[in-house]
């Protein structure tokens, strides 16, 4: 499907159903990834509140720069003078006041913005409202569209156990729309074959070390993961990437996971989780919050130590809901 047809069928939906009333953000299911779900994002983005950065490196900016040259965006007309490039004359003005003037413009400065998206099978686990995976997925495309709308060019590594997929930094529609097309290709390869890859520790590192290759200097870099997969060997590539790029983090958590859930006094839960199913009590539940409380500190431990800010978003909520952590 094309963009224009992609955009049209959002809007025909939007304006035909509005919002869903089961608490799903538009379009959602909950366990699957669709187009519709991800093109509606563009909606959340354009709710995230504004916050001016400046560019790390020079050919870097989330605005267009003050310098004036031959860019794309027109930036005013003035009388020629000496020297000024004569393809820049504007003729129109100049037939109408009789005196030659020149056009200037305002040279336009893309920021690669790439995403590590992490779609390990630990992510596809929802005790809620979502998969983690699935609203890794809104988040991602949420911060895309942002990307999206402020100029930036937007590329995106996404890393599971059966493939590592390289979106390159692309301007305007096409960098959301490879984006969107890959992502609900990846999730539905994943969900397909949950518990049919043999753990592989190291995906996550190899995905860092490969990131480490192909982002510019200046990229901003967003990494989204529910953080149980990064190693300590992870901090190498990517205190590289951080002498030249900017880098935050989310971290992808549901509610069973958090320990917020009200649970009864006697329980017997069956969980799905990664590639065991497990068969959780009051007595084995504590036991397996701790360990997930111990895999979300060493994450957040390793970001500290690179400096990187860690902002946590729950899969037991819209992402609507906590566009605040999204500045």
């Amino acid at each position: 499907m094309n963009d224009s047809a992609l955009n049209a069928s959002l809007n025909n939906d939007v304006v035909q159903h509005g919002l869903p009333l089961n608490g799903l953000p538009l379009f959602a299911d909950g366990l699957h990834l669709t187009e519709k779900e991800l093109l509606a994002c563009q909606t959340i983005a354009r709710a995230i509140p504004e916050r001016h950065s400046r560019a790390r490196a020079n050919l870097a900016g989330h605005r267009s720069s003050l310098i004036k040259g031959r860019g794309m965006e027109f930036a005013e007309v003035r009388h020629y003078q000496q020297g000024d490039d004569v393809r820049t004359i504007d003729w129109r003005v100049t037939a109408r006041t009789g005196q030659t003037h020149t056009k200037l413009f305002i040279e336009e400065r893309e920021r690669p913005i790439l995403l590590l998206l992490d779609l390990s099978q630990s992510l596809y686990f929802g005790s809620s409202l979502l998969l983690q995976s699935v609203q890794a997925g809104h988040l991602a495309t949420t911060l895309g569209w942002n990307a999206i709308n402020h100029g930036d060019r937007l590329g995106a590594l996404i890393a599971c156990e059966s493939e590592h997929l390289e979106l390159k930094p692309r301007s305007r529609r096409q960098g959301i729309l490879q984006l969107i097309s890959g992502l609900c290709r990846v999730h539905e390869q994943q969900l397909n074959q949950l518990g049919s890859h043999p753990r592989d520790p190291d995906h996550i590192l190899r995905a860092c070390q490969r990131l480490q290759r192909i982002a510019k200097p200046g990229s901003l870099i967003w990494i989204i993961t529910d953080g149980s997969h990064f190693t300590p060997q992870c901090i190498a590539p990517l205190t590289e990437l951080k002498r030249h790029c900017d880098i935050g983090a989310y971290l992808i958590t549901d509610p069973l996971r958090q320990g917020s859930l009200n649970l009864p006094k006697q329980f017997s839960l069956p969980v799905r989780d990664a590639e065991q199913d497990l068969v959780l009590t009051h007595h084995s539940y504590q036991a397996w919050l701790a360990l997930q409380h111990q895999q979300q500190n060493d994450f957040i431990a390793m970001m500290q130590k690179l400096r990187v800010h860690t902002q946590f978003i729950d899969a037991g909520r819209p992402l609507a809901e906590q566009l605040a952590l999204l500045q």
